[in-house]
């Protein structure tokens, strides 16, 4: 019933925590049995330590979050020492009764090709189950998203990749750009097994009484429930023009909302930003799913891009 796959990747279930919202996962496993997801994510891996942005580098908004990290971590050797290992211990805590337990997918960020290129050789000597390669970013490079805004460089860079790489690879994609599809098919073209969307809206917070941006890098990403209109447009335009499966990502908080995801064409969804008031959130929600689908007498897989089938009238302008 909840079984799904991403390209030759099987799933015991379609949900998965987002990057960077979940540490390794390791840190959540007090609050819930995380060896019943389908997935964890690792925040983002670069490869050298990064310090991050200048504070505050968090700000609410009425709807979801702005954040403004800037990759911070402690750089691929220290994940591989430290890190890796205990994710890989929860993966193991799950495979039990047949099931496939939680998959391994290290999240990967550089400023080059040449550090996509060496952080995913690493990890695939490592032993993951996965690679998403962050090209979209938008608190890096002076927001600049070198490689989620050129159709070619998110080819090049996703082709170079593959190249190194031994297990399937996730282009993470941005929706700060004019047409994703253009961007969707070039991760396609460059060998991508899969798409994540969408990365975090670029936005920003103003304190008018100190004449100043909050965040001490003025913009940032939006993410959490805000989003979610926009990402569930944009996977659902990926998924009429691809033919490699989604990692929908942008304002999960329900089992509903992982259902509609799945009917616009997702074969998998991430949950994250709600996951900071409630960590034990992923684990509930493929609990409601079981129970959503069967009383619903359908399955992921024949959910699956349900609104592709029905062909609905495009629209977005009243009348």
């Amino acid at each position: 019933m909840l079984e799904t796959s991403l390209g030759s990747l099987r799933l015991d279930n379609p949900v998965l925590s987002a990057s960077g919202t979940f540490g390794s996962g390791w840190e959540g496993r007090q609050f819930s049995e995380l060896g019943h997801v389908g997935g964890l994510v690792s925040k983002t891996v670069t490869r050298a330590p990064r310090h991050g942005n200048a504070p505050p580098r968090i700000w609410e908004t009425p709807s979801g979050m702005l954040n403004s990290i800037g990759l911070e971590n402690k750089g691929v050797d220290y994940f591989l020492a430290e890190s890796l290992p205990k994710m890989k211990q929860l993966a193991a805590s799950g495979r039990r009764d047949g099931r496939f337990g939680p998959r391994v997918v290290v999240n990967i960020g550089g400023e080059s090709v040449d550090d996509f290129v060496h952080l995913a050789a690493r990890f695939c000597e490592a032993g993951v189950d996965a690679l998403e390669v962050n090209l979209s970013c938008p608190n890096v490079q002076e927001g600049k998203l070198l490689f989620s805004t050129d159709p070619r460089m998110t080819e090049h860079a996703v082709r170079s990749v593959k190249q190194v790489a031994n297990v399937p690879v996730f282009a993470k994609l941005s929706p700060n750009v004019t047409d994703i599809v253009a961007i969707a098919k070039g991760a396609e073209q460059g060998g991508a097994d899969g798409l994540t969307a969408i990365n975090t809206l670029i936005g920003m917070a103003v304190d008018w009484r100190k004449r100043r941006p909050v965040l001490g890098r003025a913009i940032g990403g939006l993410s959490g429930p805000a989003i979610k209109p926009v990402a569930l447009r944009m996977v659902w335009q990926i998924a009429a023009a691809v033919r490699v499966p989604i990692l929908a990502v942008g304002g999960v908080r329900s089992a509903e909302d992982v259902l509609e995801f799945v009917a616009a064409g997702a074969s998998a969804v991430q949950v994250g930003t709600a996951m900071f008031t409630d960590p034990s959130l992923m684990v509930r929600i493929v609990d409601d799913l079981r129970a959503r689908l069967s009383e619903a007498k359908t399955t992921i897989a024949e959910l699956r891009g349900a609104l592709h089938r029905a062909q609905p009238e495009v629209g977005g302008c009243a009348r």
